[in-house]
């Protein structure tokens, strides 16, 4: 049975898109030229009340494609699979197509 993890409050749930190695024609790509760091939004909490308790929704939906800070989350592994929460003043954007 899968585990699923439903975030608390204003945090997100996300599995982070790696970059491919190498091209379509086999060539290798560095490492430091695929610096955007990008997620995929997995799950999202129902996000925070203000004090006078009516609620702010969290401003990404279940599967957007996020562009996530170099550095910080909360590393999660559920199922053998890495998952990091983030809260949603982290997410730096939505990518779009």
């Amino acid at each position: 049975m899968a585990k699923r993890l439903i975030p608390s409050l204003n945090r997100i749930l996300v599995e982070k898109i790696l970059p491919p190695l190498k091209t379509n024609a086999g060539i290798l790509i560095p490492e430091k030229i695929n610096k955007l760091n990008t997620a995929k939004v997995v799950a999202v909490g129902p996000g925070k009340l203000t004090t006078d308790g009516k609620p702010i929704p969290v401003s990404v939906k279940e599967g957007d494609t996020v562009l996530l800070p170099e550095y910080g989350g909360t590393e999660i592994k559920l199922d053998e699979k890495e998952y990091h929460l983030f809260r949603d003043d982290d997410i730096l954007g939505t990518l779009h197509d």
